[in-house]
Formats: structure tokens, C-alpha cells, sequence
């Protein structure tokens, strides 16, 4: 029994002491990153969604809230397709963190929101172009394919 707490406790020392060095050097290189990070998508909830993209207790036709065409996404935490394509948005919001904002909505938490948009399928994501009616697509869209939509219908390129 000794020579197991022995043992136990010299693995533990060793393990906690080789990875202290690189611990502290991945911290600051974190941190580093972080400064260099933009915004990267952005959680909402009801109320948020409301004053940043639109207030559907108030309005009955579109209007769109923002200064800055958006893509939301209708996610849920166990949703495989929605874990797939969350690291490519946090990817696409860096990439055009000056000219879209992308927005995540959990369509357990904000059930309000999903059922105002129809959501049946997720991930289901909302085109919101700057004066323009609002375009949904569903399913886990590649990269490239998200780029090409947010030229094509947000940014008009």
C-alpha cells in the first residue's frame, strides 16, 4: 500500500512539474492570441436577439436592428452537425469581424426566438443583409459554402 502512494505520488510530482514550464509558456501565448483575436460570434438571448436583430414583439413587418448585415445561428449543444460548424463561424467572424456581426441563438434556451423563425431543423442558419429580407438556410454548410453566402447575400460582393 505504501509503495503505491509512493509511486502515485512521484507520477503526480513528475506530471505536474514537466508540464508547469509549458503551462506558463501556453498561457501567455493565449493571452497573446487573445489580444490579437477579434470579436467572434456572439451569444444572444431573447431579449438581445430582439435589440440587435429584430424586435418581433413590436414589429409585425422585417426590420432589421443592426448597422451591419448578420448570420444567425440556430444551434443546440447536442447537436452534432451544430458542433461542426461552430469552430468555422468563430473562424468567419474573425475573418469579417468588420463587415458582419455572427450570432449564435440555443434553440433549447431561447425556444421564444426558434419557434418565431419556424426553426425545425438546426443548425438553421439566418442571412440578415442590411434593408433586405432576411434568407434561412439549413444544415451544416462547408466553409467555403458559408463564405460564398455571406458575399453573395450579406455582403453583395
Amino acid at each position: 500500500m505504501k509503495k503505491i502512494i509512493i509511486l502515485t505520488s512521484t507520477i503526480l510530482f513528475l506530471f505536474l512539474s514537466c508540464g508547469n514550464h509549458k503551462k506558463t509558456e501556453n498561457t501567455q501565448d493565449l493571452l497573446t492570441q487573445k489580444k490579437d483575436k477579434k470579436m467572434g460570434t456572439v451569444h444572444l438571448t431573447s431579449a438581445e436577439f430582439r435589440a440587435k436583430v429584430f424586435d418581433y414583439q413590436s414589429n409585425t413587418e422585417w426590420k432589421y436592428a443592426g448597422d451591419k448585415p448578420c448570420l444567425v445561428d440556430f444551434y443546440a449543444d447536442w447537436c452534432g452537425p451544430c458542433r461542426m460548424v461552430a469552430p468555422i463561424l468563430e473562424e468567419l467572424a474573425n475573418e469579417y469581424a468588420d463587415s458582419i456581426y455572427i450570432y449564435k441563438v440555443d434553440t433549447d434556451a431561447e425556444q421564444e426566438v426558434a419557434a418565431v423563425f419556424g426553426i425545425q431543423s438546426i443548425p438553421s442558419l439566418l442571412f440578415v443583409p442590411m434593408n433586405e429580407q432576411p434568407q434561412m438556410m439549413a444544415g451544416a454548410l462547408p466553409k467555403a459554402d458559408l463564405k460564398r453566402a455571406i458575399d453573395k447575400v450579406l455582403l453583395k460582393k
